[in-house]
């Protein structure tokens, strides 16, 4: 039964490692981690979430750590768990929610550098406003899930949202105007 969980949110859980951790040989390690952490608990899990979140729960706290830990600078990854870059959906997306204007902005720029711009401003992000850009804009999580996931107060991750995507639209704004 353990083993239909683990294909049906593997692709999942590996993404978001990713996209937190910023390096797929970190992601897969977190990955495979968060699948064995959640078997050796099982007997923990309670069943007050769903088991997806409460998964989402595992891996999320297990690649923030990592990130915490790491003395290296990592960059962020908008590739698809199969290697293809989504960078046109994702960075438009993520521009779209930060822009004022989220039809014409994107248009002044090439894929290529709106998506090095938004990287680059992901990347600087502090661990907790990332995470939650990552499960909402990224992942589709809705707030209650996230609130669940990194187990803050629900107020909290809205705050956190706005603010995250005020300090993203305030650093690309200028450089979408020009």
């Amino acid at each position: 039964a353990f083993s239909r969980l683990v294909l049906k949110y593997q692709d999942r859980v590996l993404n978001a490692c990713w996209r937190i951790s910023g390096t797929l040989e970190d992601a897969q390690d977190l990955a495979q981690e968060a699948f064995l952490h959640a078997l050796k608990k099982m007997e923990t899990f309670e069943r007050r979430a769903g088991f997806y979140t409460w998964l989402f729960r595992i891996a999320t706290n297990l690649a923030i750590s990592h990130r915490r830990k790491s003395s290296r600078r990592t960059h962020l990854s908008l590739h698809q768990p199969d290697g293809q870059l989504a960078v046109d959906h994702q960075a438009a997306t993520l521009v779209g929610r930060v822009s004022d204007d989220p039809t014409d902005p994107p248009a002044r720029l090439s894929a290529s550098e709106t998506s090095r711009a938004v990287v680059e401003e992901l990347e600087r992000l502090d661990d907790d406003h990332r995470a939650v850009i990552v499960l909402k804009d990224l992942e589709g999580f809705d707030y209650e899930q996230i609130s669940k996931i990194l187990e803050i107060p629900l107020g909290t991750v809205k705050s956190r949202i706005h603010r995250a995507r005020m300090q993203l639209r305030d650093r690309l704004l200028p450089m979408l105007e020009t």
